[in-house]
């Protein structure tokens, strides 16, 4: 075994403990407040977890299911899988359908699950249709070994007692475990299909965490308050990046429901104090969201001094790779008074010791990325995709540009090819391809899909991108999401879209439509909030016809701002600029599936959902925003 280089995570982990076993690993919310377990404890549950798993017959390959809320137990249950030679099928707690759940659970083959209390209702409801599954481990409550139901709390126990006589039996286990034997299958959202599982390899994980190790300055003293789903590949590759630096992360306090679980984030960032966050674009949505609502609070002249603050930081911070490049001293000193009077208050908000967010998951809009930047807790947006494990490139603090998805890994080719697969020079639009040890061993099952996207060790990523003469990543988005033109041209609405509800308080959420018809139409939810106050402040109702027009006329000057003579006019070619709204009643949530597990639009649902909408859009009537159907809607504000 080497620490210089490990290929497993097993390796990885001994060698962790080895070098930080008296840091703190995991912080966890317990009788009101934070407790740390280290390193070496953390060791000695993983152990006891794995012994206990082997005990009960688990066998190399054999795949363990894991649906969990995120907490210490989460970890000390997916390295006792990993050490006992087994597979983690990691599953979303987000799915309610339980036809989702039970297709994963069946295609993977998993022997047992390893489920929470609160989670524990959806595996009993399908339990009798999963005639593989042989065994429930509840991380809460007691077992019913006559019924093949096992507690946690047994397992570790069985665990010690495996230890203590067959030590050597569970070294040589453990130590048997090679870089390319699968380690998770990571399931897609299946958002067009049934979901494809992703086999990802202890060392397609311990490669992506060498390429982040390098460009990432996590001392020992970093912690990390866990917001995003554990599930994901994203989160696990910060988790295991977090350990290789003998860093600390925290969990999220768990409610009796998810939106109790979410509404306990803002108390848990004061009280974890977290140095780095990982973020998706929609949770920075929110942070901004609710940091304004808290200067709109303090009245018009702290509100008026924000808003000089913001746009003297955005002078001085210029893309970040420029900042600060020829701005004159009254413009670095007016900064540095901002950031003193202003900022500084705002990020003790999160806590005080934030230093920039990971962002990734999908495009974050360049406004978000120049509002945080000027806060002092930069978004370093990132790409990658679930079967690279997931990172490609990323910003980091000591080189960024924003706008652009960063730089690509070390160790890690990229390139930019047109559809006949040939190579693109830099500035050049086409697919990203990425070929290094990150990269997905395939599809469980899935011998088609695979081949599909891996050809001669090469990753087709499926999204639209550049590379610039910097050597910066820019993704514009899905090929799958294009638009098409009655002319055949195509265009990827992803930018547009984030970029117009990044703009407007009155834009919640926007899907652009075209598909080979005369012009493009938007899907548009509205923010009631914003809109009903917007109202109330020029003394209309929704409830009449001139406060309707008002608000229909106020969204479609939004969208005309991108027009010739608007504030952003020529950011975007005027042809795939929406030409007809609907305002939509209904918002995209998980809960109606119009968005998936990470929150990304899942475009052909919305598009079947709006059917009638969109043909209705497609007419004359329905072309004039102050249509009946839009009136009908915006009347309800």
């Amino acid at each position: 075994m080497t620490s210089a280089a490990p290929k497993t995570l097993p390796e990885m982990f001994e060698d962790c403990v080895t070098r930080h076993g008296s840091n703190v690993m995991m912080w966890e919310k317990r009788e009101n407040a934070y407790r740390g377990t280290s390193y070496r404890e953390m060791q000695t549950l993983v152990h006891r977890c794995a012994a206990g798993l082997i005990d009960l017959g688990v066998r190399k390959g054999d795949r363990i299911a894991l649906l969990s809320e995120g907490r210490n137990d989460w970890v000390t249950a997916e390295l006792g899988m990993l050490y006992a030679g087994a597979v983690d099928v990691p599953l979303s707690v987000k799915i309610e359908e339980f036809s989702e759940l039970r297709f994963r659970l069946t295609h993977s083959g998993c022997r047992m699950i390893i489920v929470s209390g609160t989670q524990a209702r959806k595996i009993l409801e399908i339990r009798d249709q999963l005639p593989e599954l042989e065994r429930i481990i509840f991380f809460d409550g007691e077992g019913d070994p006559g019924h093949r139901v096992n507690s946690f709390r047994e397992i570790l126990v069985r665990g010690e007692e495996f230890l203590r006589s067959r030590y050597n039996e569970f070294t040589r286990i453990w130590q048997s475990i090679e870089g390319g034997d699968p380690a998770n299958i990571c399931y897609t959202s299946g958002t067009t299909a049934d979901p494809k599982g992703i086999v990802l390899t202890h060392r397609n994980y311990t490669a992506n965490v060498e390429q982040a190790y390098a460009i990432l300055p996590f001392p020992p003293s970093y912690c990390s308050l866990l917001i995003l789903p554990w599930d994901h590949s994203f989160a696990h590759t910060v988790m295991y990046l977090l350990m290789r630096r003998g860093a600390s992360l925290a969990s999220v306090q768990i409610g009796r429901t998810p939106m109790e679980t979410l509404k306990n984030v803002p108390a848990n960032i004061r009280e974890v104090r977290p140095t780095i966050l990982l973020s998706v674009p929609s949770l920075a949505k929110n942070f901004r969201k609710n940091v304004e609502k808290g200067i709109r609070e303090k009245g018009a002249m702290v509100e008026r001094l924000f808003r000089n603050g913001l746009h003297i930081a955005y002078a001085f911070n210029r893309d970040g790779w420029t900042r600060g490049k020829g701005a004159p001293w009254w413009l670095r000193l007016q900064y540095l008074l901002y950031d003193l009077l202003v900022f500084r208050k705002v990020r003790e908000g999160f806590g005080g010791r934030l230093e920039y967010f990971i962002g990734g998951g999908a495009l974050l809009d360049i406004e978000l990325q120049r509002f945080f930047y000027a806060l002092g807790i930069p978004m370093y947006q990132g790409y990658g995709l679930t079967e690279a494990a997931p990172i490609i490139s990323a910003n980091v603090p000591e080189r960024h540009k924003l706008g652009s998805s960063g730089t690509v890994m070390p160790n890690l080719e990229a390139r930019i090819c047109d559809d006949g697969g040939k190579t693109l020079a830099a500035g050049h639009q086409g697919e990203i391809v990425v070929r290094g040890e990150n990269v997905m061993a395939g599809y469980w099952k899935n011998d088609k899909a695979t081949g599909e996207v891996l050809r001669d060790g090469w990753l087709f990523t499926g999204d639209l991108g550049y590379i610039d003469e910097d050597g910066f990543l820019f993704v514009l988005g899905r090929k799958k999401s294009l638009l098409i033109g009655h002319d055949g041209e195509k265009y990827s609405p992803e930018a547009i879209e984030e970029t117009i509800v990044a703009h407007s308080a009155f834009v919640d959420q926007l899907m652009l439509y075209n598909n080979q018809s005369q012009y493009t139409i938007a899907l548009l939810v509205p923010n009631r909030e914003a809109l009903s106050r917007w109202l109330s402040e020029r003394c209309l109702s929704a409830r009449e016809v001139e406060g309707q027009d008002a608000v229909l006329g106020l969204i479609q000057a939004e969208t005309d701002e991108y027009r010739q003579g608007g504030r952003y006019a020529g950011l975007f070619p005027e042809r795939w600029l929406p030409a007809a709204i609907a305002i939509l009643a209904e918002p995209f949530t998980e809960q109606n599936r119009m968005l998936n597990s990470t929150l990304k639009v899942v475009r052909g649902r919305v598009a079947e959902a709006c059917k009638e909408r969109i043909d209705y859009l497609l007419t004359p009537e329905g072309k004039n925003i102050r249509n009946p159907l839009n009136r009908q809607v915006v009347s309800s504000l």
